[in-house]
C-alpha cells in the first residue's frame, strides 16, 4: 500500500507521520488486496473563530474506485481517529457490496435504491445558498465511466461529498446527483432547447 502524506498550515513530524501510518495500516489491514493507494490531507485553519480547526482527509483508491473521508475536531489526532474508523468502515461497506454482487446475491433491503428516495429536479434546494469565489482556484479531472443512478448513489456515499458527478449510462448525458437538505437525493439532469420549448408551449 502506497501511503501520501501532506499537510497544510501543519508540519507533518515524524511522530504525527508515524501515527497516521499506524491508524491508517490499521484501518485497511483486511483490504489491503484491493487497496493501491492512500492519500491522507492534513490541515489546520487559521481562522479562531471555526471550532473544529483541526481537518484530516483520506483517500483510498480501491479497484479504481476512489472512497474519501474527512473529519474535523479540535484535536489532530482525535480527527486521524475518526477518519481512520470512518475510512474504514467505507471500505468495509464498498467490499460487502461488491462481495454481494460478484456472487450474485440478492442486495440487502437498507442498501436498495428506492425509486422514491431520488428526485429529479432541475436544481438544487432553494435553502442552499453557495458562495463560489470570484475566480476559478482549481481544476480537477477524473475518469467518468458510464453508470446508472443507482451506482452513482453508491458512488456518492463512498466519497463522503455532498454531491457526485456521473456519465449516465441511460442517457449517455452528464449528470449529477445530490444529497438533498430534507433528506433524500435528488438528479440535475441537463434539459435540451427542444424540451425547454415544449414545455414552454404547455404552459
Amino acid at each position: 500500500m502506497k501511503l501520501l502524506i501532506q499537510g497544510n498550515n501543519i508540519t507533518v513530524t515524524e511522530s504525527i507521520h508515524d501515527y497516521v501510518e499506524q491508524k491508517l495500516e490499521k484501518a485497511v489491514k483486511h483490504f489491503q488486496n484491493i487497496t493501491s493507494k492512500v492519500d491522507v490531507h492534513l490541515s489546520v485553519a487559521r481562522n479562531s473563530r471555526i471550532e473544529k480547526k483541526h481537518k484530516a482527509e483520506v483517500t483510498v483508491f480501491a479497484n479504481g474506485t476512489v472512497i474519501r473521508a474527512q473529519e474535523g475536531s479540535e484535536s489532530l489526532y482525535a480527527s486521524i481517529d475518526m477518519v481512520a474508523d470512518k475510512i474504514a468502515r467505507q471500505l468495509r461497506k464498498y467490499k460487502e457490496k461488491h462481495l454481494a454482487k460478484n456472487a450474485h446475491a440478492h442486495v440487502r433491503q437498507d442498501e436498495i435504491v428506492e425509486e422514491d428516495a431520488v428526485i429529479k429536479t432541475e436544481e438544487l434546494d432553494s435553502d442552499r445558498a453557495p458562495e463560489l469565489p470570484a475566480k476559478v482556484v482549481r481544476s480537477k479531472y477524473f475518469a467518468m465511466p458510464p453508470m446508472t443512478t443507482e451506482e452513482a448513489l453508491e458512488h456518492l456515499q463512498l466519497v463522503d461529498h455532498d454531491f457526485y458527478m456521473f456519465q449516465n449510462s441511460e442517457t449517455k448525458e452528464i449528470n449529477v446527483i445530490y444529497s438533498r437538505n430534507h433528506g433524500g437525493y435528488g438528479v440535475i439532469q441537463p434539459r435540451s432547447d427542444s424540451d425547454a420549448r415544449q414545455a414552454d408551449y404547455s404552459h
